[in-house]
């Protein structure tokens, strides 16, 4: 909401400092918006006053030094430049407060605004007076509120201002927010708190929860009866942790009565004592990194002598993964379950649950198709390996996900896999694997019914400041190796709630099995589902602005030439939902203009004998100059084609192709195959320098299928982009093509 005054601070920024080229900055929009920008810009204008050269963002150590060196209060009585003043004042209003007339001047309205934000920060009695001092100056230059937003609690508020207050003349801290909401910065603030109340010197305390802070907390164990800082900082730690209690200086019975009820929240022993364990689970994600795990994951193979050694340690529930994306395993050969891995796990009498992902690093990896495209492999995944329906599959978000990249990626990504395993039938159920925050949040939007958070991340945005979600099923705390010899074995160890125990039996996992026909009783699911998929990608079911409607792509590159589609899967060990995907994705994408290129080429030929364009034709958009090379490739490997060599700088063998493609279906669809194995091959003498694939196999991995869906469109972008909705395709091909080689 535009304020008047904020317009005028903005003002004042621009006619004051060159429209930001003083500053180093680009002209303001003066639109009366509080913002980060308009805080940066204030701090920068600051920085200029004070004579500093090297203007930043950052209210930083040379910023407060050089201010309290020159201007160590700021208020009615000292001596301070203008613009200095009007830089608080301007400060005032884009906090909410009354700054006067921006004018330069502190008077009685500058003076009172002062004292209540001081009182608001919690600050009045540790700095009295209406002076502004350095680290309030800090705090004003701030997005930070200090009143209560957003519903904030005015418990947690009074615990922010009693930090600011009591903590504000230690060197390394500074004011947090007061509004009433736990956060990043307040949970490193309690850490400070802590290890001040230990007896830390500036400079030791850092922050962290090192040696130092466990042993401070390990001689402070608080009981009933107990009293003074040490108190406020635990209820404090409580509250912050969204339990129950009131911030007092007294370990009440009512307050452990809420200790014991965490404590069992959380695993630990409820003893109603404020003992290390608890410090530990109130203050960072991981908690207590000595405790005892009864369930862990890890990457590498569960062997007999691993379960025994697991088994010594305590556990009974192992973690393993769907698939591993990388060729060849890559660095973690092992990631994915092995073969004959679940059954050795459940000869020991322990149990599985299953973890999907790929890759998931980013934001970028997560979308509503791309969830559609990881619920329908998860489902493929577990199938194959043999797990039984009503089995929990945990889903990863292996990133620190923003909140607001969990809003705009993350949770349409779940809808998606909610979506695709709902379309399947619900044989399986989604969970969520990621830190505390996302895990939150898709359970709260109905996307997954447990998490296993990823609490070793301890720095994570999405961990630092949150609470364990209320649905939490493992929560992981440390990565060690137990075992010796052949039973050695490196897991991240997991504390398990209950609320998931993964299976202790399974269906014999699926046999690699060539290709077979579609089975007559899946095509019409198959079409149904094909089509679903990419209406979500925004392609409607009559066309829309695209030639073919689906039923007409879905009939010609799917149903009508399954017999030839089925041969080339078992001529060049490919699966079907290569071809499939590629012919059907490429000819939904067929518009107008495309046909309309194609009669130019060939009233073009038969009028002049030229190929004026090698535009891609026909219903898998092929283009001469492919089709030639994967033609002439494919005789020099001997992988099987009828056609003679032709040459690309003829252009009747150009022509000849071309019109083959656009002629001929099952040409074009022959053509896809060669052209895969031309680009699995590394496409030499081609227009792609990637390097070679291994050949196909019936158990190409995610990352293989992306490279031979990405190699067919292009070396460049959009190709790789592309490729992920692709995946998607392709996934929902494998379903029914799988259910069929297996009916």
């Amino acid at each position: 909401m535009a304020d008047e005054m904020v317009r005028r601070a903005q003002t004042f920024i621009n006619t004051t400092y060159d429209n930001g080229a003083k500053l180093g900055i680009s002209r303001l929009t003066e639109n009366g918006e509080t913002s980060w920008t308009v805080m940066y810009a204030l701090t920068r204008a600051l920085q200029y006053e004070l004579g500093i050269t090297a203007l930043s963002d950052s209210f930083g150590p040379t910023t407060l030094s050089t201010l309290q060196t020159k201007y160590p209060t700021i208020g009615s009585g000292s001596a301070v430049p203008q613009n200095i003043v009007r830089i608080v004042q301007s400060g005032l209003y884009c906090k909410g407060y009354d700054g006067g007339e921006i004018d330069g001047v502190f008077n009685a309205r500058v003076q009172a605004s002062t004292l209540k934000l001081k009182q608001d920060m919690g600050v009045a009695a540790a700095f009295p007076g209406d002076g502004v001092v350095p680290k309030v100056f800090k705090g004003l230059l701030t997005m930070d509120p200090y009143i209560t937003v957003n519903n904030g609690s005015a418990q947690i508020r009074a615990v922010q201002q009693w930090m600011n207050g009591s903590f504000i003349h230690r060197r390394d801290f500074f004011v947090v927010p007061c509004d009433g909401h736990h956060s990043r910065t307040v949970a490193t603030a309690m850490l400070y708190a802590v290890q001040y109340t230990i007896g830390m010197a500036d400079g030791t305390a850092n922050g962290n929860f090192g040696p130092g802070t466990q042993a401070g907390l390990k001689a402070n164990t608080l009981t009933v009866g107990s009293s003074g800082t040490w108190v406020q900082l635990f209820t404090a730690g409580m509250l912050l942790n969204q339990r129950p209690v009131a911030f007092s200086s007294t370990f009440t019975a009512a307050v452990a009565t809420e200790v014991r009820a965490f404590q069992s929240f959380v695993m630990l022993p409820a003893t109603g004592q404020g003992d290390y364990s608890t410090w530990a689970s109130l203050l960072v994600s991981y908690g207590d990194q000595t405790r005892k795990g009864g369930a862990c994951d890890g990457v590498t193979r569960v062997t007999p002598d691993r379960a025994a050694a697991l088994k010594a340690e305590g556990i009974t529930i192992v973690g393993r993964y769907l698939t591993n994306p990388v060729p060849g395993g890559g660095a973690v050969p092992e990631k994915t379950i092995q073969p004959g891995e679940l059954q050795t796990i459940a000869a020991q009498g322990m149990r599985c649950f299953p973890i999907y992902q790929t890759f998931g690093r980013g934001a970028g990896d997560f979308s509503y198709p791309l969830g559609r495209a990881a619920g329908q492999a998860a489902v493929n995944a577990a199938l194959d390996h043999g797990f039984k329906a009503g089995t929990r599959i945990f889903f990863a978000v292996d990133f620190d996900a923003y909140d607001y990249e969990v809003t705009d990626n993350v949770l349409p990504h779940f809808k998606g896999i909610e979506d695709a395993l709902r379309d399947d039938g619900n044989r399986y159920t989604a969970g969520v694997y990621g830190p505390r925050n996302v895990c939150t949040r898709v359970s709260a939007a109905g996307h997954a019914s447990a998490s296993f958070v990823s609490d070793m991340s301890s720095g994570f945005s999405g961990n630092f400041g949150y609470p364990l979600p209320a649905n939490w099923a493992y929560d992981q705390i440390v990565t060690k190796t137990v075992g010796t010899g052949a039973g050695a074995i490196n897991i991240d160890v997991n504390i398990a709630s209950g609320r998931d125990t993964g299976q202790g039996s399974f269906d014999p996992p699926r046999a690699v099995k060539a290709d077979t026909r579609l089975h007559p009783d899946v095509m019409t699911a198959m079409q149904i589902d094909v089509g679903k998929y990419m209406e979500s990608l925004g392609f409607p079911l009559d066309g829309g602005v695209r030639s073919y409607q689906h039923w007409k792509c879905f009939e010609r590159t799917v149903t009508a030439h399954d017999d030839l589609i089925t041969e080339l899967s078992q001529r060049h060990s490919m699966r079907k939902a290569l071809i499939q995907t590629t012919a059907y994705w490429e000819m939904r994408h067929i518009a107008p203009d495309d046909e309309a290129a194609w009669l130019a080429v060939i009233a073009a030929f038969n009028t002049t004998g030229q190929y004026i364009r090698d535009t891609s034709t026909g219903i898998a958009k092929q283009r001469a100059l492919t089709l030639i090379g994967a033609h002439n490739h494919a005789l020099d490997r001997g992988y099987g084609t009828d056609q003679p060599r032709r040459n690309t700088a003829v252009d009747e063998d150009k022509y000849n192709a071309w019109k083959q493609a656009y002629d001929n279906e099952r040409y074009a669809l022959t053509s896809v195959a060669l052209i895969h194995r031309w680009d699995i091959d590394g496409k030499p003498g081609g227009d792609d320098d990637s390097p070679a694939l291994r050949a196909p196999s019936l158990d190409y991995t995610d990352t293989e299928i992306y490279e031979v869906l990405r190699r067919y469109q292009g070396p460049g972008e959009p190709a790789f982009t592309e490729a992920k909705k692709r995946m998607g395709l392709y996934y929902v091909m494998e379903k029914y093509n799988s259910i069929s080689r297996n009916y």
